[in-house]
């Protein structure tokens, strides 16, 4: 089963990505039977970054992430490639642009979501379904896992597979949509469902100063020390039995329950298992960091690999739409 998974390089990875996409596609990419293709789409988060520093420390950042995290890029199934290093993908973007309606991307839920935020709502936001469905369809990819947010565009990429097929003959695989049922959604830590722009996420990879002032910042109810706390309720503990074991988090429940246990030891319980989960990631993380070049190493053998695997796709569509193939 060939596998796809891509992670915008909008911010630095956080909690939510990691429990929601990065962690799942390395399980999934631990099993030789599949042809994992992980990649960085630098070129869908030109939409709303417009600082070229910080994109490309955030590219850095992303591909840090899931070389620490222990996706394996020298198995010959595994794929780990940045978006921009295949420029197959934008020629592609064009031939399914003249196949998709105009009605299909208005209607799309990330563009009407993110037109009611933006001040500058450009083209390259109006169209991320069909680069999306180009980063997909270029690579004959099964199964895409993704979040209930993302199955309209899996959707779209099936659409618009088969508009092309209907209109030039068998030619592209529409892809199957993995849902992540089972994970549960990260909340932030002042509202909403942890999300970069609100800067409401939790960054495992910094210092441990950092990381325990960000955890220190959770915001609470105004309950007292000795009085019985909900924690179904409570940020601070729905973010701790994400990462801790069943029986850490049955006790944890029991002292909420209890009284006489305060936001502030919830939190320094949060902060102490966090650094012991993610202790070798973080290491490794910070190592990778502080050695640029073997990241563009690891990402230049994979791009070479997608390009020579999209290029073949490629000439299948070029042929079928009546243009030569390169």
């Amino acid at each position: 089963m060939r596998i796809l998974t891509g992670i915008q390089a909008t911010g630095r990875p956080h909690l939510g990505n990691l429990l929601g996409a990065i962690l799942p596609a390395i399980r999934l990419a631990d099993n030789p039977a599949n042809t994992s293709l992980l990649f960085i789409a630098d070129l869908h988060s030109l939409t709303t970054v417009r600082d070229p520093a910080a994109l490309r420390a955030n590219t850095y950042a992303v591909a840090a992430a899931w070389l620490a995290c222990g996706f394996d890029v020298e198995k010959e199934h595994n794929l780990f490639y940045r978006q921009s290093d295949v420029p197959q993908v934008t020629e592609l973007t064009w031939y399914l642009s003249c196949l998709t309606p105009f009605p299909m991307l208005a209607n799309a839920h990330s563009f009407k979501d993110k037109s009611n935020r933006l001040s500058d709502v450009n083209a390259g936001l109006f169209t991320y379904p069909v680069l999306m469905a180009a980063d997909i369809l270029l690579y004959d990819a099964d199964v895409v896992p993704v979040g209930k947010d993302q199955v309209q565009h899996l959707e779209i990429a099936r659409d618009v597979a088969g508009a092309f097929n209907r209109a030039y003959g068998e030619t592209l695989v529409p892809p199957a949509a993995q849902v992540q049922a089972e994970v549960q959604p990260v909340p932030a830590l002042y509202g909403q469902t942890i999300a970069k722009n609100y800067y409401n996420t939790i960054d495992v990879f910094v210092d441990d100063k950092a990381l325990l002032k960000t955890v220190r910042g959770i915001v609470t109810d105004s309950k007292g020390l000795d009085e019985p706390k909900y924690p179904a309720t409570d940020t601070t503990f729905r973010l701790f039995e994400l990462v801790a074991s069943p029986e850490d988090t049955a006790t944890l429940r029991q002292k909420y329950e209890a009284g006489g246990f305060g936001y502030g030891h919830a939190k320094q319980a949060l902060y102490d298992v966090l650094v012991a989960r993610f202790a070798g990631e973080r290491r490794l993380f910070n190592e990778l960091l502080n050695d640029l070049p073997e990241l563009d190493r690891r990402l230049a053998v994979g791009a070479a690999r997608a390009q020579a695997y999209g290029e073949g796709v490629l000439n299948r569509v070029r042929e079928r739409v009546g243009l030569r193939k390169l």
